[in-house]
């Protein structure tokens, strides 16, 4: 597949021919089909930000995806599915203190270097690997055409399908790659 990959800060991102992730337990591969580019992306991979990111990575915080393979133990996911990827993944073995990486972005103390390595890259690629308990199902998909634009409950701007696939202009013109339901 390929991916943009800092190799290291301060270098440019190259895109470049990395092998496919594989779905272990409490994994889900999915077809990144949208994603964000934070305004301050640039700062982070000049190094001025100081993120504990380990090059080579493949960076990227969340985005929206098409489900390609589950793990050995999904019961309610399936290859197909629609899914917002959150990029914030939390430890389970400590639910008061949790450690935590923002996938292919951050992470912080050593527990969340330790799960950064783990789930390493981001979603700026074809496919990324994800925690399943960090994702959350869109609308099923239906061959007859729904009525109205449905709603997902992501975010404050109310995703769209079309969300989806298309920028709005407004959200653009900020500087933010972020999609949403705001006509054009």
């Amino acid at each position: 597949m390929k991916a943009a990959v800092l190799t290291e800060f301060g270098a440019p991102l190259t895109v470049r021919e990395i092998p496919d992730p594989e779905a272990g337990g409490g994994e889900v591969v999915v077809e990144v089909l949208a994603t964000s580019v934070p305004p301050y992306a640039d700062e982070v991979f000049g190094g001025k930000r100081n993120y504990p990111l380990e090059p080579p990575v493949v960076p990227g915080p969340g985005g929206v995806g098409r489900v390609v393979r589950v793990g050995p133990d999904a019961t309610r996911l399936r290859v197909g599915d629609l899914v917002w990827c959150d990029s914030t993944v939390r430890a389970r073995d400590d639910a008061l203190t949790p450690d935590i990486t923002l996938l292919g972005w951050s992470s912080r103390g050593d527990g969340g270097a330790r799960l950064a390595r783990h789930l390493h890259d981001g979603s700026f690629a074809e496919l990324s690997k994800r925690a399943r308990r960090c994702l959350s199902a869109g609308p099923p998909e239906t061959s007859a055409a729904p009525p109205s634009p449905p709603r997902w409950p992501w975010g404050r701007a109310g995703w769209s399908r079309r969300a989806a696939t298309t920028p709005c202009s407004t959200c653009s013109s900020t500087g933010s790659a972020r999609v949403c339901d705001r006509s054009n």
